[in-house]
C-alpha cells in the first residue's frame, strides 16, 4: 500500500516549518500516491511557506505562552482548547495513518489528539535542549528523532533515534558552485563574501551590528550579503545603495547563497547550525539570547566545543566583534580549520534516516 495519509504538523519559525517539508518531500519521493496535510498556526509563516512547497494546509488557533502576564496569556486555554477540538476533528476527517511533528505551537494538540485515538507519531527533536512542546508529547509519541546526543535526560531512552536534522537537498551539492553562487548575486569573484543569516524573522541585535560594521567590512574588500529578515527590510532596505552591500528581507535561494559565502555570521537556530555543518564554511555564530532555555547558545557550544565555529554572545558584540572578525579574515589557515571541523559534523542523511523511521511505523 503506499496511498497512505499522512499528517505535518510544526511550524512559528522556519526552524520548523522546513524540517517538515523536507520530510513530507522524502514522503513524496518514496510513496508518490500518498497523501499529505500539513496543520499550522494561523497567521504565522507557515500558512504562507507550506503552499508555496507544495502542500495543503489547516491551520489552528494557537500560539505559546508568553513569559510575562499578558493579554494573549489569557487567552491561551480558550486557543488550546479550540485547538484540540479542531485537531480531533481533522484527525477524525482525515483519518491519517501517521502523524509527525516538528515542533512548535500547533504540533502540541495535533500530536495529542492523534496518539489519544492510537495513531502512530513521531516526532523530530531539532534543538540540543528540548522545547515545551516536544517534551510533553514524549511520552505518548512511538518514536523521537533526535539531532544531538545526550538527550536521554529529557526522553524515554528506549524510543530516541539520532538522525540530525532534516536538510534541504540543494545543499547537498554546492561544493565547487563558488562562482556560480556570486553569480548567481551579481557579487564581484576577487572580493570576499560575507553571508548575514539573522534568521526567517530577522534579528535586531545582529542588524544593529552589521549596520554599524559596513564601513569596516568596505575598508576590508567585503561585500555583504546580508539577509536581515521581513521585519527590519523597510529599515535597512537603503543600504542598497552602497556597492558593497546588497540587503535581503529573505534569501529564496539558499543554495546559491550558501555557495558565494567565504565567511557566514548566524543566529544558531537548530536547523541553521545542521545546514551550515553541511555547508562546511567558516561561521560566526551570534546565538539569540531570546529564545527559551537559551537554546540557541546550547546548540552554538556544541559546534564550537569542537573547535569548529567561533561564538560571540550579543553581550559582547561591542567589545569582541572586530577582534574575532579579524582572526577569521586575515587567516586562511583559521577559515580552513574551522571549514575542516564544521564539515566532520554534518549528518547528511538525516531527512532518509528520518522517513526509514516513518515507513518502519507505517508497515507495523
Amino acid at each position: 500500500m503506499s496511498n497512505y495519509k499522512i499528517i505535518l504538523s510544526g511550524g512559528g519559525t522556519g526552524g520548523h516549518i522546513y524540517p517538515a517539508i523536507a520530510i513530507a518531500n522524502e514522503i513524496k519521493s518514496r510513496f508518490p500516491d500518498a497523501e499529505i496535510l500539513f496543520v499550522g498556526a494561523l497567521d504565522r509563516m507557515e500558512m504562507e511557506k507550506v503552499p508555496q512547497a507544495g502542500y495543503k494546509i489547516e491551520g489552528l488557533w494557537i500560539s505559546g505562552i508568553q513569559r510575562k502576564l499578558t493579554l494573549r496569556n489569557l487567552a491561551f486555554p480558550f486557543k488550546l482548547v479550540s485547538s484540540l477540538l479542531k485537531s480531533r476533528k481533522i484527525i477524525n476527517t482525515f483519518k491519517p495513518d501517521i502523524a509527525i511533528g516538528t515542533g512548535g505551537f500547533a504540533s502540541g494538540p495535533l500530536l495529542k489528539s492523534a496518539t489519544s485515538k492510537g495513531i502512530p507519531s513521531l516526532i523530530q527533536e531539532q534543538n540540543s535542549y528540548p522545547g515545551i512542546t516536544n517534551k510533553l508529547l514524549s511520552k505518548e509519541v512511538d518514536k523521537i528523532c533526535v539531532a544531538y546526543e545526550g538527550l536521554e535526560k529529557f526522553f524515554p531512552k528506549e524510543k530516541i533515534i539520532v538522525t540530525g536534522n532534516p536538510i534541504r537537498k540543494d545543499l547537498l551539492g554546492i561544493d565547487g558552485k563558488h562562482i556560480e553562487g556570486k553569480d548567481a548575486f551579481s557579487l564581484i569573484h576577487s572580493k570576499h563574501t560575507l553571508l548575514i543569516l539573522g534568521g526567517s524573522l530577522g534579528a535586531r541585535r545582529v542588524n544593529q551590528l552589521i549596520e554599524t560594521q559596513l564601513e569596516y567590512f568596505k575598508s576590508n574588500n567585503i561585500q555583504v550579503l546580508w539577509q536581515c529578515g521581513r521585519l527590519y527590510y523597510q529599515q535597512y532596505k537603503h543600504y542598497n545603495e552602497l556597492e558593497h552591500v546588497q540587503v535581503h528581507a529573505f534569501l529564496n535561494n539558499m543554495d546559491m547563497a550558501y555557495a558565494a559565502a567565504d565567511m557566514i555570521i548566524s543566529r544558531a537556530g537548530a536547523s541553521s547550525v545542521s545546514e551550515l555543518c553541511v555547508v562546511g564554511k567558516p561561521v560566526i555564530f551570534i546565538p539569540s539570547p531570546n529564545v527559551a532555555e537559551d537554546h540557541q547558545t546550547k546548540n552554538a557550544k556544541a559546534i564550537v566545543d569542537k573547535g569548529a565555529a567561533i561564538l560571540i554572545k550579543e553581550s559582547d558584540l561591542d567589545a569582541q566583534f572586530e577582534i574575532q572578525f579579524d582572526r577569521l579574515l586575515f587567516s586562511s589557515e583559521k577559515r580552513q580549520e574551522l571549514s575542516k571541523n564544521i564539515k566532520q559534523l554534518a549528518l547528511v542523511n538525516a531527512t532518509n534516516d528520518i522517513v526509514d523511521e516513518v515507513e518502519k511505523l507505517l508497515k507495523q
